[in-house]
C-alpha cells in the first residue's frame, strides 16, 4: 500500500510529461478529458501527489510545531549542537518570531498540499462523470479539508483557497469562515466517501476520516469560534463507534511498529511512510540515544536530540500500564540482560571531573536520566560530555527500524485518527456538556469510555473521570502523536510554565503568518502580537 501511494505519484507526474513531451503520438492518445482520468487506477495515480505532499512533513517539522512548543517534546542544544539557530529553543520557551523556519516551512507545506488538492480537483471536475470519480472527488476535498484543519488550528485566520492557478492575491479569512468551509466541505464529501476499511481505504480517506475529523473540530469548537459543539462532537464519534468498523488493538505497541499499516484495526487514517519510497519519519534518528544502535538493530547512528521533560514524564505512573514502556529511563540493558557500556575516560564522563586520572579510561553502563541539567541558561545547552548526553526520557513508541534506510528515515506510519482517540474526544465532549449517549446498547459515560482505553493499556481502571483526569490521559495514551498543543491550548494550559518556559503570552496560541509569505502577499494580515 505504500508502495502504491507513492508509486501513483510518480506515475501520474511520468504520464503527464510523456503527453507533454512526445511530439508524434496521436492526439486520441493524449490526455484529455474525455480520456483521464476513467479507471480507478487513473484516479488514485492522479490524488498521489497529495499523499506524498501530506507524509513529506507531517512527522518531522508539523509534529515539532505541535510537540516541542509543549512539555512533552524538548530538543536542548549540547556544547553549541542541535542548538540551530536556536529554533528548537524558541518553541520550547514560547519566543518564535514571523521569521522562525519551522514555521514558514509548514505554511509552505500546509497550502502545498491545499494547492495540490485544488489541481486534482480541476482535472477530476472535467473528467466525465463517474461513481470513481465521485468518490476520488470526495477523499481530495477531505483531504484538502485536512489540511485547512491543520493550517487554521495552527496560524487561526488563514486564506481560503478554492481554485489552482489564480493569479489574485488572497486575503486571509478570519478563522470562523475557514471551520464553516471545513465543515461544509466534509459535509458535502461524506456521502461519496466509502465505508471500507483496511487496506482498501489505508492511507486515504474513508466516512470515519471524515467523521473523526469533524469530531475533533467540533470538540475545539468553543476555543475556535467561541460556540460550544459538543452535542455535535458527541454525534460524530457514534458514526464511528456504531458502525462498528475499528476496534482497540490488543497490542498497543503494535500501532505504532515498522510493520504497523492496514493491519492496524484501530487505525482510522495514518501518515504513510515507506523509508526508501516514502520519506519523513525520523523519530529513532532524533529520539534515540547513539549507545543503543546495536541493541536495536538500527543501521545509522541516532542523533540523541529529542527528548521529553521530567514532568511529562511522570505522568506515566499508573501500574503495570503497557504505555510506560514506551519510554527508555533508567540504565539501560541489552535484551540478553548484560549493560549497555560506554567506553568513555573520567573526564569524558563528567566534564566537571576535578579527580587525579581525568584520562583513565572507564567503562561506564548508559544510565538515562529523567532531569535536564543546563550548563547555559539563554542557549539551553545541557552540555556534550556522556553523562549529559545521557539526560532526557526517550521515547521508543515509534519502534527502532532496522530496516531504516541509509539515509534515517524509517517504515512506521503515524496515526493521524485513531479509535482511542475517538472514545476520549466523545469523554471529554460529555464532560464538558453534552448527553452520554448509548452505542449497541452500552450507555457510555466519560468513565466507561476512559476504562475502555485503560483496560487495553492494561492500567488500573479508574474510579472517577473529570476533565483534569482525562486530560491526563489523553497525556498517557496520545504521547507524540501530535495532539498535544491542541490539547492545552483547548484546556487554556498553553501558557503554563514547563521546563525552562517561562513565557506566558495568550497571543501565541497561534503562529505568526510567516514574513516571507507577507511579503510576497501583503493581503495577508498578521496575526495579532506578532
Amino acid at each position: 500500500m505504500k508502495k502504491f501511494i507513492y508509486s501513483s505519484a510518480i506515475l501520474f507526474i511520468l504520464s503527464v510529461s510523456s503527453s507533454c513531451t512526445d511530439l508524434d503520438v496521436d492526439v486520441e492518445s493524449e490526455f484529455n478529458p474525455s480520456n483521464f482520468p476513467t479507471t480507478q487506477e487513473q484516479f488514485a495515480a492522479a490524488t498521489g501527489p497529495i499523499y506524498s505532499q501530506f507524509s513529506s512533513q507531517y512527522a518531522v517539522p508539523y509534529w515539532r510545531l505541535q510537540e516541542l512548543s509543549t512539555d512533552a517534546a524538548i530538543i536542548p542544544a549540547r556544547a553549541g549542537n542541535w542548538d540551530d539557530g536556536g529554533q528548537y529553543r524558541f518553541l520550547h520557551k514560547h519566543t518564535w518570531t514571523v521569521d522562525h523556519p519551522i514555521v514558514r516551512s509548514i505554511w509552505e507545506w500546509g497550502f502545498g498540499g491545499i494547492n495540490t488538492a485544488n489541481r486534482v480537483l480541476q482535472i477530476f471536475e472535467d473528467a466525465q462523470p463517474s461513481t470513481t470519480g465521485n468518490e476520488s472527488i470526495a477523499q481530495v476535498r477531505a483531504m484538502r479539508a485536512l489540511f485547512y484543519f491543520f493550517m487554521m488550528d495552527t496560524f487561526g485566520n488563514v486564506p481560503i483557497l478554492t481554485t489552482f492557478g489564480s493569479t489574485e492575491l488572497p486575503a486571509t479569512a478570519p478563522r470562523a469562515e475557514v471551520f464553516a468551509f471545513i465543515e461544509s466541505e466534509l459535509k458535502a464529501a461524506i456521502p461519496d466517501l466509502s465505508e471500507a476499511t483496511g487496506s482498501v481505504t489505508y492511507g486515504r480517506p474513508n466516512k470515519y476520516m471524515a467523521y473523526a475529523l469533524l469530531e475533533k473540530l467540533y470538540l475545539n469548537a468553543e476555543y475556535y469560534i467561541g460556540t460550544p459543539m459538543y452535542t455535535e462532537a458527541v454525534e460524530m464519534a457514534d458514526s464511528i463507534l456504531a458502525a462498528n468498523k475499528y476496534a482497540l488493538t490488543a497490542d498497543y505497541s503494535s500501532m505504532f511498529m515498522p510493520d504497523n499499516g492496514p493491519n492496524v484495526e484501530e487505525t482510522i487514517f495514518a501518515a504513510v511512510y515507506d523509508a526508501n519510497l516514502i520519506k519523513g519519519n525520523q523519530m529513532t534518528r532524533f529520539a534515540m540515544h547513539y549507545a543503543l544502535q546495536k541493541k536495536y538493530s538500527i543501521p545509522f547512528t541516532p542523533s540523541s536530540s529529542l527528548m521529553t521533560l521530567p514532568e511529562y514524564f511522570n505522568k506515566f505512573n499508573l501500574a503495570g500500564d503497557v504505555r510506560n514502556d514506551t519510554w527508555l529511563v533508567g540504565k539501560q540493558y541489552d535484551f540478553d540482560g548484560s549493560p549497555v557500556v560506554i567506553n568513555t575516560t573520567n573526564k569524558g564522563l563528567d566534564e566537571t571531573y576535578s579527580g587525579p586520572e581525568p584520562e583513565a579510561k572507564i567503562a561506564w553502563q548508559l544510565e538515562i536520566f529523567p532531569e535536564l541539567v543546563l550548563e547555559k541558561e539563554a542557549s539551553m545547552d545541557i552540555g556534550n560530555d556522556v553523562k549529559s548526553q545521557a539526560y532526557g526520557v526517550r521515547s521508543i513508541k515509534y519502534y527502532p527500524d532496522q530496516n531504516s534506510s541509509t539515509d534515517r528515515h524509517q517504515n512506521n506510519d503515524v496515526p493521524v485518527f485513531r479509535l482511542a482517540d475517538v472514545m476520549l474526544m466523545k469523554a471529554e465532549a460529555i464532560l464538558r456538556g453534552a448527553a452520554p449517549t448509548i452505542v449497541d446498547g452500552e450507555l457510555q459515560t466519560p468513565l466507561v469510555l476512559v476504562n475502555k482505553v485503560r483496560e487495553r493499556a492494561k492500567a488500573p481502571l479508574a474510579t472517577d473521570v473529570d476533565l483534569a483526569a482525562l486530560l491526563e490521559e489523553r497525556a498517557r495514551e496520545l504521547a507524540w502523536e501530535g495532539w498535544r498543543r491542541n490539547d492545552l491550548i483547548r484546556y487554556g494550559l498553553f501558557e503554563q510554565e514547563w521546563g525552562f518556559k517561562t513565557n506566558n503570552e495568550t497571543f501565541r496560541r497561534v503562529y505568526p503568518i510567516p514574513a516571507t509569505e507577507r511579503s510576497l502577499n501583503p493581503n495577508l494580515a498578521q496575526n495579532p502580537g506578532y
